[in-house]
């Protein structure tokens, strides 16, 4: 591991050198691409140098105990103790930084959520999820789009697609795949009692041009009328758009924009985005199988989250942690859950990077 980030620290002086250069500084495009090179280094270059700097200090002080000057030595024993528990946890910090990144992870995000089992109950605790979702993104200075959505008698939702936007959008969101689970007293409920409903959460990164062809030749275009909700409209103008990708049978509808180019475009973007996601869960098959193994089939015995409103509480199943928040949760604050689950991933990352050595 030293060897490695000693290597990193030579190319990171490299890059600094580069920057400097009259040659460098007079190609924008090129004077970019070493800046960000350069940046992306900072954090564990400086890292690795207040790990080297304290081990240094460490060996410092360990000289010092065999001086004859016994405060001189306390002293030193005191330092000592000190460097030597600060160590291991800088330690595990290079160890994460020096994890292969995920390419994905700066990515923006499509971001499906549908009602699954449990009626008009499960499509309220959709809309629920998703404002949670965007009270998020709000709070992170990301920006969301609603590329399509399937609104519920009650008021809830279906199904809603949306596009979210901003730094490192899917390295937060990733984490949120699969079946969500709700317990509380329905508005509808009137004897006040507590019923189970789930929503399906899907995460997928935005698929872009260089990500993935998609052929003309291997496309079905339907147009037709809109339906639902939108007045006279909706009746006389056919602009909704199906599309099927012939090969993988994926299939995207979209009817929300009265224009037939917007709707075609949208659901473009959220087909390509699909099929990314499929491709790369074929190729990492050990995560996840396909699409399908993301989000379950949204019965209530697959989750993994549980929102119990009675309790006010929270827990993810997977990593066991039990936050008594759930107010706070459901207006946007996430990141508690997510600093957890990330931290979680990290150390089986790490698990699995010791077994390789040995």
């Amino acid at each position: 591991m030293f060897a490695k980030l000693e290597s990193l620290e030579k190319k990171y002086l490299e890059l600094e050198a580069e920057l400097a250069d009259p040659e460098v500084l007079g190609d924008q495009e090129k004077y970019r691409k070493v800046a960000k090179a350069h940046a992306d280094l900072r954090d564990i270059v400086e890292l690795w140098r207040k790990h080297r700097s304290l081990t240094e200090q460490l060996n410092d002080n360990r000289q010092l105990l065999r001086d004859e000057d016994p405060d001189i030595r306390n002293l030193a024993h005191e330092e000592v103790r000190l460097l030597e528990s600060a160590l291991p946890e800088i330690e595990r910090e290079l160890k994460v930084a020096l994890l292969p990144a995920d390419p994905l992870d700066e990515k923006n995000t499509i971001l499906e959520i549908r009602a699954g089992t449990g009626g008009e109950e499960a499509a309220l605790f959709a809309a629920d999820l998703f404002r949670m979702y965007a009270r998020y993104a709000e709070l992170r200075g990301w920006k969301t789009e609603i590329l399509s959505e399937s609104v519920a008698e009650s008021g809830g939702y279906k199904e809603v697609v949306c596009l979210v936007s901003g730094k490192r959008v899917y390295s937060r969101l990733k984490f949120e795949a699969g079946t969500h689970r709700v317990q509380r007293v329905p508005v509808t409920e009137t004897q006040g009692r507590i019923h189970t409903s789930a929503a399906t959460v899907a995460v997928m990164p935005e698929a872009e041009e260089v990500d993935i062809e998609i052929r003309p030749e291997d496309l079905r275009i339907d147009i037709f009328r809109a339906s639902g909700a939108g007045g006279q409209h909706v009746n006389k103008t056919e602009s909704a758009v199906r599309i099927t990708h012939i090969p993988t049978g994926t299939v995207v509808t979209c009817q929300d924009e009265r224009s037939q180019h917007k709707n075609k475009a949208r659901a473009m973007k959220v087909l390509a985005s699909r099929i990314l996601a499929a491709e790369r869960e074929r190729q990492n098959s050990e995560q996840s199988a396909d699409r399908r193994a993301q989000v379950g089939t949204g019965d209530r015995s697959e989750r993994i989250r549980t929102y119990n409103f009675p309790q006010g509480r929270c827990t993810d199943h997977r990593i066991n942690l039990t936050l008594y928040s759930l107010d706070k949760i459901m207006q946007g604050e996430l990141d508690p859950l997510l600093d957890a689950l990330a931290t979680s991933f990290q150390a089986a990352a790490l698990k699995g990077e010791g077994q390789e050595e040995t």
